[in-house]
């Protein structure tokens, strides 16, 4: 992570000249200088270039955006944009097939990564600063020379891609369509805001090779992109290098500007929809309001925080408090160039017909009118976002991302300042003014997503939404085969030999961080990284044991903590606890994971002391306030049930059951279940509160704006009193791997995926042959694109969207797995040609492999230490796994001395495919009897038994 030039000065004089009060919001003046100083120059073929240079860490991030989304589309052909940027990585001329991820792979980078919008495509990657010219190549030969490789083997592929992404996403997703059906009621039929992004499954089935490079054409000229390049690099050579791949590109036709076109809706539009995945009811209210970066963009969004965001919030108030009908109300945005929507979703608890949550919003209105906007609660709103928006900026990807953003929706890369102005100058007034021009009385959409059989819950006088919803027939696909016509074309002329890959340029300069260490008078270690660029503090405090304190008997006790833990203190009510963190710029979030509590939040670096204070008084004095206890086991048992039919969450809790079975604390649903939860008594949470959360099984880390003398003095308190009790957290039996193979099938009915998760305990994170297992996976499963798995299970045969294997070492135990979500019709296919390439990994792996393998993870520690995430997680290793502080020095010469020998006997001892569980979460009455043909027997069928435990 680095911030460079005039963009660090401002942010450090805005930020810390933010006020240390406690009781007080932060209040950020303006900064003094430029947020994102660029240059920018513009190509004769059109293509304009925005530079950013940050010199902090040695990597640089490319970013080459498209200016065409969904909204460029038409009625008949949607979906191109999107198929486009799947096509766009596959092949290029002089790269050849998959060389963009290969070649990210072998120069250490972040993974080539793309996203569409309505708007906007972009591509997205981040390399160490050696390898820039080879990125800048490699994208101008995507954008050039890469046309002439598609072809109908390959369009066809593709296409089997877009819809398991569209399966994964919404078809087999609760509430999955949500968006698409408030879409289609908000937007006139032919506005380009009214069909789902990822486009109609028709239309893309339609498409023909002619319909792709005709598109093409008309939206991928130099002339109607923007090349961003940010962080370490010297621009007067990055200009030569951008001028020579990209200048002979033909330029194409630009594109003209979209012009702000409103929803337009003249009455309210009433509809429903009866899901397959829900369990619980939710209701979408959604408003059409302003284009991106409009006047009042910024008003209309903190009005919906403001009405919805902690307990004094009106929504909040009335829905989650007083009425009790939903555990939380989420405000959403949904803005473009066109136009813009705001919206409220609720989910409420099971069985609440939707009328009353409806009137319930509109009492919350009401009360919002009565009491105005107070001054004190607009400034908590405004600082919240302010620091949400500068950690857009903690990357230089980031960086990169947002000028290249800011270029399609504001018409400048150069915004930043503009854009934190107007955030900025909102005022109560402006928030008054906005509800009754965009919302008081105003057309919406009231969308209802209710249980299949609950349609009676939906808001009255509903009428039935339009969702085309895919059937499962087996073999309704044909196979594909993207070798199959390979394309024979005459390579696209150029000035000089695009096949020859440009040089690295001169080694990166990684500046390895100082570690830090202390201890409190208590024991509680501390440990942290000082780091003036941003002045922020991100912080942990972890605590040994977590869900390992968990009764089988009573689950879900560690998770209840975790959440009462931020319900209020003995001196503040939870919402003058909420408000005093906002009012500081920070944030503090408390989980229960398998092995530990995790502690984690943000602050301002020039609060950092008084929210210590703040995270004292929550872990010493918690209020054990009886009806934020309720509240927490409603929202607990909400989340419990709508959770019964997420294919994901179902797959990680059988592979749980059958590895650690029910009498063990990890056997069981995270959450509890409702009988247990609703059981758990306060006593018992204090009891629980007592014995784990101890400062002997805690450790403090910390990266930021923040030194040892300054994080001790802040702790002091904290280690007087925090007193050590000798606690320990629990070692329950590990468990032992399968001795032999078998498929156990959940039955998710009309699933349109099945999701796989194939595993069994493996080494922990201290074991001496952790390491080396992690890095031979790498080309396996681990390795993203570059990975063995993902070409051949969705480059090669399209049965998924997304395949990966990893070794997971925790301090208690460890997994081997591998987890994909497959076209429901591929189950069997899917699941044996994984499971081929796995036990085949150590036979197959080349030398070749092993040079990738070696070249990515020693040159990707370039951006070892970019960001503060990165930095707690090295700090997390050497506290919560007891890694020597040098053990990135020692896992590099693991690197160098791996061999393909190594490689293949880590194989043979650790990649058992005999021995294995095979989850299947799916539809039973179409896949079940089929998975008997994996070779293991007829499936097990299991699902009371850990449906609701």
């Amino acid at each position: 992570m680095g911030l460079g030039g005039s963009w660090a000065a401002g942010l450090a004089a805005a930020l810390l000249l933010a006020t240390s009060a406690a009781a007080q919001p932060a209040r950020l003046p303006p900064p003094t200088g430029q947020l994102a100083p660029v240059q920018q120059f513009t190509l004769a073929n059109g293509l304009h270039v925005v530079f950013h240079v940050d010199r902090s860490d040695p990597v640089t991030a490319v970013v080459l955006a498209p200016r065409v989304g969904s909204s460029r589309e038409t009625p008949g052909r949607t979906g191109f944009a999107h198929l486009f940027e799947h096509l766009f990585f596959l092949e290029s001329e002089n790269l050849g097939k998959g060389g963009l991820d290969k070649l990210s792979a072998r120069v250490g980078g972040s993974g080539a990564d793309g996203s569409t919008d309505r708007d906007i495509t972009d591509y997205l990657q981040t390399v160490p600063n050696d390898a820039l010219e080879k990125m800048i190549w490699a994208e101008a030969d995507k954008l050039g020379f890469f046309i002439n490789t598609v072809t109908d083997p390959v369009l066809a592929k593709e296409k089997q891609v877009v819809k398991n992404e569209k399966r994964e996403l919404y078809d087999n997703q609760p509430y999955g369509f949500a968006q698409h059906v408030v879409a289609a009621q908000l937007y006139p039929r032919d506005h380009p805001y009214s069909w789902p992004l990822i486009g109609s499954m028709a239309d893309l089935e339609a498409a023909t090779l002619g319909d792709v490079k005709a598109f093409y054409r008309r939206w991928y000229g130099p002339g109607n992109v923007t090349l961003v390049i940010a962080g370490d690099f010297d621009p007067v050579q990055a200009r030569g290098w951008v001028e020579k791949y990209f200048g002979e590109i033909p330029k194409g036709t630009a594109a003209p500007r979209l012009q702000p076109r409103r929803a337009g809706l003249s009455a309210n539009r009433n509809v429903y929809y009866p899901d397959a995945f829900a369990e619980l009811p939710q209701l979408t209210l959604a408003w059409p309001t302003v284009p991106r970066h409009h006047k009042d963009s910024w008003a209309l969004t903190l009005l919906f925080d403001l009405l919805t965001q902690g307990k004094d919030a009106p929504l909040s108030k009335v829905l989650v408090e007083e009425q009790k009908l939903t555990a939380k109300v989420t405000p959403q945005v949904s803005d473009g160039v066109l136009a813009g929507e705001h919206d409220l979703v609720i989910t409420a608890f099971k069985d609440v017909d939707l009328d009353r949550v409806r009137a319930g919003v509109n009492q919350g209105f009401a009360r919002f009118e009565r009491e105005g906007v107070a001054a004190e609660h607009l400034a908590r709103v405004k600082i919240r976002r302010e620091v949400e928006f500068y950690r857009n900026f903690e990357s230089v990807l980031g960086k990169a991302r947002n000028l290249a953003r800011y270029d399609v929706y504001a018409g400048t890369p150069d915004f930043a300042d503009k854009d934190l102005a107007m955030l900025r100058a909102v005022t109560a007034p402006d928030l008054q003014r906005v509800y009754r021009a965009y919302i008081k009385g105003r057309p919406h959409v009231a969308a209802s997503f209710v249980p299949r059989d609950q349609p009676q819950l939906a808001v009255q006088g509903a009428t039935l939404a339009r969702v085309v919803e895919e059937r499962i027939v087996q073999g309704a696909e044909k196979p594909v085969d993207p070798d199959a016509g390979q394309a024979v074309y005459k390579r696209t002329a150029s000035s000089f030999d695009r096949t020859v890959e440009p040089p690295y340029g001169p080694p990166p300069q990684v500046k390895t961080p100082p570690i830090w260490e202390a201890r409190l008078p208590n024991g509680l270690r501390l440990m942290g990284m000082q780091d003036r660029e941003l002045p922020l503090a991100t912080f942990e405090l972890s605590i040994d044991g977590g869900r390992l304190f968990d009764d089988p008997k009573t689950p879900g006790a560690a998770n209840l903590l975790a959440q009462m833990l931020t319900k209020g203190t003995v001196r503040r009510t939870r919402a003058e606890f909420e408000q005093a963190l906002q009012g500081l710029g920070a944030d503090v979030t408390v989980t229960a994971s398998e092995e530990r509590f995790l502690i984690s939040g943000r602050t301002l670096a020039r609060n950092f002391a008084p929210t210590m204070d703040l995270l004292r008084d929550m872990i010493l004095e918690p209020r054990w306030d009886e009806a934020e206890l309720r509240l927490a086991k409603a929202a607990t048992v909400a989340a419990i049930q709508s959770r019964r039919a997420e294919a994901p969450a179902l797959a990680e809790r059988v592979m749980s059951h059958v590895t650690y079975g029910p009498d063990h604390p990890l056997g069981l649903n995270p959450l509890g279940a409702e009988t247990s939860v609703q059981a758990l008594t306060m006593a018992e949470l204090k009891a629980l509160h007592a014995r784990a959360i101890a400062p002997n099984l805690a450790r403090f880390r910390v990266v930021g704006a923040v030194d040892r003398n300054g994080t001790v003095a802040a702790l002091r308190d904290l280690g007087r009193r925090w007193r050590t009790s000798g606690a320990k957290a629990p070692k329950p039996p590990t468990p032992d791997p399968p001795s032999a193979s078998r498929v156990v099938f959940y039955d998710l009915p009309d699933a349109k995926q099945s999701m796989l998760q194939f595993g069994y305990p493996a080494l922990r994170r201290d074991d001496p042959d952790y390491y080396p297992a992690w890095v031979a996976n790498y080309v396996l499963g681990g390795g993203g694109f570059a990975s063995r798995l993902i070409q051949q299970v969705r480059e090669d045969k399209g049965y998924t969207y997304g395949v990966r294997s990893t070794f997971r070492g925790g301090a208690y135990d460890g997994a081997f797995q591998v987890t994909s979500p497959v076209r429901a019709n591929v189950t069997l296919e899917a699941a044996t040609l994984i499971r081929d390439i796995v036990h085949d990994y150590g036979r197959t792996f080349t030398a070749q492999d092993l040079e990738v393998t070696k070249a990515f993870i020693s040159k990707s520690n370039a951006r070892a230490f970019e960001t503060p995430a990165a930095k707690l997680k090295i700090l997390a290793n050497i506290g919560d796994y007891g890694l020597p502080r040098d053990y990135l020095r020692a896992e590099a010469r693991v690197v160098s001395g791996m061999t393909v020998e190594k490689v293949q006997a880590i194989a043979a001892k650790q990649l058992r495919t005999d021995a294995m569980t095979y989850v299947v979460v799916g539809d039973a009455r179409t896949q079940a009897a089929r998975m008997s043909g994996l070779g293991y027997g007829a499936p097990v069928m299991i699902k009371d038994e850990v449906a609701d435990r």
